[in-house]
Order: structure tokens, then sequence, then C-alpha cells
């Protein structure tokens, strides 16, 4: 980056500074002596919040110091006026991290996201470089239909891949294809089209995206989560149908691939590599991010890794991370009562509002149709382009999708999408809670949940089903 526009940003994030102070001003004088200031009911942390993505949604060409400058004042915040807040056990947990270490189950605090994130975001776009290099994307045109069916069959293999594979991995390697067939011109319409098919692919599986694995480590089922595939299905019908045709339209796909290209075999070794590790690693430690970068450095002995892809997505790793522990200071102790329309709306939360930590809050509260809500966490923040680390990253690639305006008006196909296919799971299957580790169906065990005071209170010994609780209500 130049001195010039070194200057500029100074001089913008100094802007995006003030604007934040002179919003929180007058806010303190709501404060009541010894409580964390609010107005009314909402704490202050929302609104400072609120007005990150609102500076993210109107700053689009900032967006990096939007996130940083709003991170530092919540942070800021939280240290002055939450006497509730410790930062250091917030970020690592009560328990010593050498522990944290060796034992997954005893990871506590908030270092274990971030540096996952951080890892798989770096980590993949250094796969999509060795892919590119590979020449794979360039005779793929000898294998895709060159009408809109091209565009639509790309979908179908992120679709596919993701739900075996990170969802970033699959974003990245879609992209990447993108690039290379449709001659450098991506409609923002199809990009968002090939972020929903990642995180759609994930929905279902339990190493397919970060909160479904979260789901299976907390004692959920791969069985309770994989009918969320019947939304994902009816979703992508409806989106991959009308981002492919935007595609169509905009540029169509290569007809004939590049003559004399020769498969790199080494780099395809390498990619598979990467993303076995990244499997590995998430099954066995929970930190995908570990495999991803064993095998990168073992990959350094066979090819020349593109080094350069680091310093390229530092920018938007930081910005996503930035968002993360933003989302993560938010003082969200509670949701409403596990139901059909908490669900729903955590679909659209979560394109706004780090899905993680929500998923963590409905596996504390328990009694969840984990499918359903898989579906509405991973796939919701598809709506807009920083609501899910895959969104993150492809942008890192496609910088002008970082104009929410221009990401929601050309893909308004997402969020229809999303009330068909949750809606068609719903009508379909119902609404079917299941166990969790702490949180039982029959007879929960958790003190004050209210499965259990149901159980206590107005039910015969034994052991009774969630829907004959609900029936005797």
């Amino acid at each position: 980056m130049t001195s010039g526009k070194l200057r500029l940003e100074g001089k913008f994030c100094k802007k995006i500074l003030l604007f934040f102070l002179f919003s929180i001003i007058p806010l303190m004088t709501f404060a009541s002596s010894g409580n964390v200031p609010s107005i009314g009911p909402v704490r202050l942390e929302f609104i400072l919040f609120g007005l990150v993505l609102l500076g993210v949604a109107m700053f689009h060409k900032h967006t990096f110091w939007v996130a940083v400058t709003g991170l530092t004042v919540i942070l800021t915040f939280k240290l002055i006026f939450d006497p509730g807040f410790h930062f250091m056990e917030h970020m690592f947990g009560e328990l010593p991290l050498s522990e944290q270490f060796l034992d997954k189950e005893m990871r506590q605090g908030e270092w274990g996201i971030i540096l996952n994130l951080l890892g798989l975001l770096l980590g993949f776009a250094i796969l999509s470089k060795i892919f590119e290099e590979s020449k794979v994307p360039e005779i793929l045109p000898n294998y895709l239909p060159d009408d809109w069916k091209g565009p639509f069959l790309l979908l179908v293999f992120v679709f596919i891949m993701s739900a075996f594979l990170d969802n970033i991995a699959a974003a990245l390697i879609g992209g990447t294809i993108a690039l290379v067939v449709f001659r450098n011109k991506v409609h923002i319409g199809y990009l968002a089209a090939i972020v929903a098919a990642s995180n759609a692919g994930g929905a279902g599986s339990v190493v397919g995206d970060t909160t479904t694995t979260m789901m299976w480590i907390d004692g959920v089922s791969a069985f309770d989560v994989l009918h969320a595939f019947i939304a994902a299905i009816f979703a992508f019908g409806f989106f991959a149908w009308f981002g492919s045709h935007q595609q169509h339209k905009y540029q169509v796909i290569r007809k004939d691939a590049i003559t004399g290209v020769k498969i790199d075999w080494k780099r395809i070794l390498v990619v598979a590599m990467i993303l076995v590790g990244a499997i590995l690693s998430n099954i066995l430690y929970d930190m995908p991010a570990l495999g991803v970068w064993i095998a990168i450095i073992l990959g350094a002995l066979i090819i020349k890794i593109p080094w350069k892809e680091v310093p390229g997505s530092i920018l938007g790793t930081i910005f996503l991370l930035c968002l993360v522990m933003c989302a993560s200071m938010m003082p969200v102790e509670e949701l409403p009562n596990a139901s059909v329309g908490t669900a729903f709306a955590l679909g659209f939360l979560s394109s706004v509002f780090d899905n993680i930590p929500l998923t963590k809050l409905c596996l504390d509260q328990g009694h969840y149709d984990w499918g359903i809500l898989a579906f509405a966490v991973g796939f919701g923040g598809s709506m807009v382009w920083f609501g899910s680390s895959a969104g993150v990253a492809i942008t890192n690639k496609f910088p002008e999708g970082r104009d929410v305006v221009k990401w929601i008006k050309n893909g308004w196909h997402i969020p229809i999408a999303y009330v068909i296919g949750f809606f068609a799971l719903y009508l379909i299957l119902g609404w079917h809670p299941t166990d969790n580790k702490e949180h039982k169906i029959n007879n929960c065990p958790v003190p004050g949940c209210p499965m259990a005071f149901h159980t206590e209170a107005l039910l015969p010994p034994g052991t009774v089903g969630y829907h004959e609780l609900l029936k005797q209500e």
C-alpha cells in the first residue's frame, strides 16, 4: 500500500473513531449508577455492535477499519463500564492453557475459535491458489455445459464438496473455478449463490460446517443433523436456478478448454492432503486449521507453496475476527424458548451476528430440533457477505462483493430460498427436539431446565417423552 493510500486510510479511521465516540457520549447519560449503560432495556453493547454493522454496510471500501475501530470501541467500553467483564477470562477461560491444548473437552474462552478461523481463512487461501495452479479449472469447460446449466452444475459441485469439506474450502474452490471459466467476470448474484451453496451443503453434515461440528462435539448425533439436507436441497433448487441464469446473462461460460493444458498432479496431491488434514484434525482435535497447516508444511516438500496469498488475505481475515470478537462480547446470555419461531429468527440473525456464539447458546439451552437449527444458522449467514466465514473468504478474491447493498440486491434469491427451505423441512418432518450432551428429552437432568421442572412437577415417576410433556401442558 502506498504512503498516500495509508494517509487516506488513516484519515478515514479517525473519522470512524469520531463517529463511534460521538455516538457513545450522549448514550452514556442513560447509564444508571453501578449498572452497564443502556437505553431502556437495550444495553449499549448492542447499539455499538449495530453501529459496526451499519458502518460495514455504508463504508464497504473501508470494512477493515470499521471492524478494527468498532472492536476497539466495544472492548474499551466493556473494560470501563462492565464490571463483570474480564478480558483474559473471556479469551482464555479459567483453566490452564496447557490443559486446554491437550484435551479439547476442556477448551474454554474464545481463543480456540479465533485461532481456528485465522488458520482456516489463511490456509484455504493458499489451497485455492494451489488448486488454480494445478490447471484443473482450465480443463473444466470441456465438461461443463455452455449454457445456464454450466454455472448450475458448478454450484452442485460446491454443494456436494461442502458436505465433506469445510464450507470455506468449498466456496474458495468454487470461486477459483468461476474466475477461470467465466473469464474473470462473475456476477455478484452468482457469487452469493456460491457462498449459499457452500453453506447449504455443509448444513446437514457434522464435518461440513463449524456449527454442525460444534453440535456433534456437544453430543448431538450426526443423524439428528442429517435432515437439514432436506431444507438445503429445497433452498438450493431455488437460488441456484436464479443465480445460474444471472451468471449466464452476465458472462457465458467458456465453451472450450485451453489447449495443451497439463494437470499438475503434485499440486492436486497437496490439495488433497490439505483437505484430508482439515477433516482428520476436525474429528480428532476439534481444530481443523491445525491439520490444514501441517499439510501445507508437508506440501512444501513437494511443491512451491504460494505464500504470497497470505498477505492478500490477511485484511479480510482480521476483519472477520474483529466481527467475531465483537459478537462474542455481546451480553446474549439467553435466547427465547426453543421453538420453530426461535430457530427461524436465528437464521436471519446469523446473517449479521456470528453464528458460532448463537450455536453455543442453543446447545446450552437444549431441546432444539438440531437439523432445523443447523440449516437456520448455517445457511442464514449467506444473506449478507460477512454473515459467514465462506462469504468473507470469497470476497478476498472478489472485493466487489463487499458492497452490502449490491449483495442483497443481486442475491435477493438467497433469503427467499432460506424461507422456502426452512418451511419445506418443517412441513415435511415437523419439529422434533433431540438430546445433546447436557440436555435430555426424557427427564432432563439439568437444574433449572424447563423440561426438568415439568418432569418433576407435572409428571408421574418414570421416563416421559418430550411430546408427551407438551400434551400434558
